[in-house]
């Protein structure tokens, strides 16, 4: 398979052109011919345009590749190695969502062909290739894995917003359904990897590597958020205990904040319902998740206990929230807990506005039916800034006061800055 995609012989597939599918569909297309499909036609109207709909990677990202975006099932028949990269999101009740991947799954099965090689990249539950995947690809296609065609998994590693761990500088785990396929995989992908790969003996091993990847995270970022609870009820600064404590040479720095985005605030509910399933309750897993999910509602809280020891009513009073993206330095809205504390501001009926430099308006619009500010206005009685963008550390004490009225309050989420004046009311985290 590897020979026959660098002659040019085979093409490869990727199915789902979202923050994790495009980069690496855009990468093989320096290598190989490459077929970059998604369901959604207005995407592929855009990247036929060389624009990436996340505004993640810019024009030249396009340029040198050999790509073709189509929206059309048909055109997968002509691919031979399949690279399934579609969202695994949660529905409401946090249970895992499989529907975009069992779809790519059927569809990539109506279209695969003896020697074919199936590789999936979706964050998934330890088994989820193999359990849910396979039996489709067998059932669409009439063959059987192993003997007829080869089935891998690759967990991606896209950290949306980061210029600098691109993924080629992004050391890849890869495993097969055989060592056959291991090694076909990790030649492939060692073409556009510079950084280096690793062979995981079994695909559920390398399932389960990315599902703790985030949910580690998760769990340190509660034990910041717990601590930052407990440390506010002490009236001792969390940032400060934190930077103290980060002197120290093994002290992981997490900091805390608004746990929300598609791989943290999603991936442990992953392992989550697979340990259910196998009959074993988590403790620490959930305690964490619940921790994280309740910042919103602590954060307003706060704030509202601010707002009445200055005076004012948290009914009459006119808040700004900066920032509406799941993480700073993107565009991205979908899964962010920014939309979580609006909803709690707004149930002690304050009147809310919005801002954010990199968020689409239309699209805040449609899916949360809020609407972004286009001007900000002098007369706030507080201010929150929600998310660390590059565009929020020019901000001076002397601009959060321009826009706030008598008795400034500002709330500093991420922590960004460290003002001490007794003309605002200051807290963070």
């Amino acid at each position: 398979m590897h020979e026959a995609l660098l002659n040019g012989d085979k093409k490869i597939a990727v199915l789902g052109l979202g923050y994790v599918g495009l980069p690496v569909a855009l990468a093989f297309a320096k290598k190989f011919q490459v077929i970059g499909f998604d369901i959604d036609p207005k995407k592929i109207k855009t990247l036929k345009e060389g624009i990436d709909p996340s505004r993640e990677l810019d024009s030249e990202a396009f340029k040198n590749t050999d790509i073709f975006f189509t929206s059309e099932p048909s055109h997968l028949k002509n691919a031979h190695f399949y690279v399934v990269a579609v969202p695994t999101p949660v529905d409401e009740h946090q249970i895992p969502n499989l529907e975009p991947l069992l779809l790519a799954s059927t569809l990539v099965g109506k279209a695969l062909k003896k020697g074919d090689y199936v590789i999936y990249e979706s964050t998934v539950y330890p088994g989820c290739t193999e359990e849910d995947c396979i039996p489709l690809l067998e059932e669409f296609s009439g063959m059987r894995c192993e003997a007829d065609f080869k089935v891998g998994y690759s967990p991606e590693r896209i950290n949306p917003g980061d210029k600098d761990h691109t993924i080629e500088k992004i050391l890849k785990v890869v495993a097969g359904i055989d060592n056959e396929t291991l090694e076909q995989v990790a030649r492939i992908y060692g073409e556009i990897i510079t950084a280096g790969i690793h062979k995981a003996p079994s695909i559920k091993v390398a399932e389960a590597a990315k599902v703790i990847e985030n949910t580690q995270r998760d769990l340190n970022i509660s034990f910041m958020n717990e601590l930052s609870i407990i440390f506010d009820k002490m009236g001792i600064d969390t940032k400060a205990v934190l930077e103290a404590a980060g002197t120290k040479w093994n002290f992981l720095k997490f900091t805390p904040g608004l746990v929300g985005g598609h791989c943290i605030g999603v991936d442990p509910y992953y392992l989550l319902h697979k340990a259910k399933e196998i009959g074993y309750d988590p403790q620490v897993i959930l305690s964490g998740r619940r921790i994280n999910d309740a910042m919103a509602g602590f954060v307003a809280k706060k704030l509202v206990q601010i707002l009445i020891n200055k005076g004012k009513s948290p009914q009459a009073s006119k808040v700004l929230v900066m920032g509406i993206t799941f993480k700073e330095n993107v565009a991205d809205i979908r899964n962010s807990k920014v939309i979580d504390l609006i909803k709690e501001l707004m149930t002690y009926a304050m009147s809310v506005h919005i801002s954010d430099p990199l968020a689409s308006q239309s699209e805040v619009a449609q899916r949360y039916d809020l609407s972004i500010v286009n001007t900000i206005s002098n007369d706030y009685d507080a201010v929150i800034v929600a998310v660390n963008h590059k565009e929020y550390y020019q901000h001076t004490i002397e601009y959060f006061l321009s826009i706030m009225k008598d008795g400034p309050v500002l709330v500093d989420i991420k922590g960004i800055y460290d003002f001490s004046d007794n003309r605002m009311e200051y807290w963070r985290l």
